[in-house]
């Protein structure tokens, strides 16, 4: 059954393990919620995500879906917490960008952070990008100093185990911020807003879960050069990587990398 909420984010199970089952005791879970995205009183997503950062989530969200360019075309976001109903976040977009997004809107009920559930058409998949410029690069002599500090920004994850992870990492490997949430697409989301919040510039996205096309597809829309992922790669990450002219870096783990495209922004 549910017990109290401990913190935002997790929950306490009363829970029995193998060998045992008659001893209980109380288990942290992560939490799992279903959030809307209402854009000037209109429903456009519904997502399921951990309730947190939701204001960051909101910003990166748009960002990464190309409903606004940048932030200040977002008058005000307001949320609304309706308990066990869910939780909407009520976007007030500037009336041009409101406009804009009604053209191009689609119909969006996904699983955990689904990055293209209730997409109407197939060109709608691949929003047309400019290629990135080269402005940043990297060290990957630094790689691993980041690797080695992720874990640092996943408090739920490691009180249950079931969270991702996305991270701001600088030039010289330090961590300048990171967003965790039990979706992968959602905890890349609130980064990007994170990210625009801060206005960082200079450095890479490492995340710690796999890089499909949506992945390289929301960094791409948000300007980032360079994409690192603890996990795999897919071919059609790759292939929208070499569009987009991103720099993609999969099996990142201690001492090891694999550039899939772009290695002229990376030495080491």
């Amino acid at each position: 059954m549910m017990g109290d909420i401990k913190k935002i984010g997790t929950s306490e199970i009363k829970i029995c393990k193998k060998g045992n089952l008659n001893l209980f005791n109380l288990d942290n879970v992560a939490q799992e919620v279903p959030i809307a995205m209402v854009y000037n009183g209109i429903s456009h997503a519904v997502m399921m995500a951990s309730p947190k950062d939701l204001t960051l989530f909101a910003l990166g969200f748009s960002l990464s879906e190309g409903i606004i360019q940048a932030a200040d075309e977002i008058r005000d976001i307001n949320i609304n917490n309706y308990g066990s109903n869910g939780i909407e976040l009520n976007i007030e977009l500037s009336p041009r960008q409101f406009m804009a997004l009604k053209t191009h809107r689609r119909n969006l009920t996904g699983r955990t952070g689904c990055g293209i559930c209730g997409t109407e058409q197939l060109s709608q998949l691949f929003r047309p990008i400019n290629p990135l410029p080269f402005t940043q690069s990297f060290s990957l002599n630094y790689l691993d100093q980041a690797l080695s500090q992720l874990n640092t920004i996943q408090k739920i994850g490691q009180l249950t185990g079931c969270t991702h992870a996305a991270a701001w990492i600088t030039p010289t490997g330090e961590l300048a911020g990171g967003c965790e949430d039990i979706g992968r697409h959602v905890a890349l989301d609130k980064l990007l807003g994170m990210k625009s919040r801060e206005k960082w510039q200079n450095g890479a996205v490492l995340i710690s879960s796999r890089a499909s096309y949506e992945m390289v597809q929301k960094v791409a829309t948000c300007g980032v050069e360079i994409l690192f992922a603890i996990s795999a790669v897919t071919s059609l990450a790759v292939e929208m990587a070499q569009k987009y002219q991103l720099t993609l870096v999969g099996f990142c783990r201690s001492g090891k990398a694999t550039i899939f495209s772009y290695p002229e922004r990376l030495t080491g």
